[in-house]
């Protein structure tokens, strides 16, 4: 009788187990400069309305092989609107996108389009990368105003992260130079966030607020300088993510 009993209670123990083992761990990442969409609007640095995505930059995941700007999923969907007066960043024919991971993930390759063509492609094989990473890219001569689609694709899953790159390409090289509006609109200033203002220096860091580049905050007694321009989440403290925030 115990026999009978011990097989089956065996059983049950061995299949939750099973559904224990293998499941990958999230794995969240955008471009933050030149500013991808959603890094511009988690800076507040649209003139419209772009919803939840100003919350959740690094959220733009969907399955592999999309060529929208939200990866064709179900959330996010202002990031594919070319009609909106998304800003641009001028730039020469090469240039290095700079990737911030809040969290990291096995990796299989990094890819970046101009309209159906591939100009890019990094390949990790299935390594871990950084809390930053960057990839330099020609644009292979193009000039004008263009969008470049940048796919991470996740090693162990079917899910992909997605950016959209605005450029103004042509008028030299080096490093990128923010333009706020596209060159077919009339320039108007940036808005400022009325929500969550830029801190003066040497404020407590708190989730929701957005930092410029360049400012200073105090967090459990300790100064930080803000290394990338981003809005804070919860999650994002400065201890925790070093490609933001450096000890001072």
């Amino acid at each position: 009788m115990r026999k009978r009993i011990a097989v089956p209670v065996l059983s049950i123990i061995a299949v939750a187990a099973s559904l224990l083992v293998g499941v990958p761990a999230s794995a969240h990442g955008y471009i933050s400069s030149p500013a991808s969409r959603q890094a511009n609007c988690a800076q507040h640095k649209t003139s419209f309305d772009c919803g939840d995505i100003v919350w959740e930059p690094q959220s733009v995941e969907a399955p592999k092989g999309s060529m929208q700007c939200n990866g064709g999923g179900s959330r996010f969907a202002i990031l594919n609107d070319n009609s909106r007066p998304w800003p641009t960043t001028s730039v020469g024919n090469n240039v290095t996108f700079n990737w911030v991971l809040t969290a990291r993930h096995r990796t299989s390759t990094w890819e970046y389009f101009v309209g159906s063509t591939r100009i890019a492609v990094v390949n990790d094989n299935g390594a871990t990368p950084g809390a930053t990473v960057s990839h330099a890219v020609s644009l292979g001569g193009r000039t004008g105003r263009i969008t470049v689609l940048a796919r991470w694709n996740v090693y162990d899953t079917a899910n992909a992260f997605y950016s959209c790159v605005d450029l103004q390409v042509g008028g030299g090289g080096g490093n990128p130079t923010p333009s706020p509006t596209p060159s077919t609109n009339p320039p108007s200033p940036s808005p400022q966030p009325t929500s969550s203002p830029t801190p003066p220096a040497g404020t407590t860091w708190t989730a929701g607020t957005y930092y410029p580049a360049g400012s200073t905050v105090t967090y459990a007694g300790v100064s930080y300088r803000c290394l990338q321009s981003h809005t804070a989440l919860a999650g994002w403290e400065p201890p925790n993510t070093p490609a933001l925030w450096q000890r001072i």
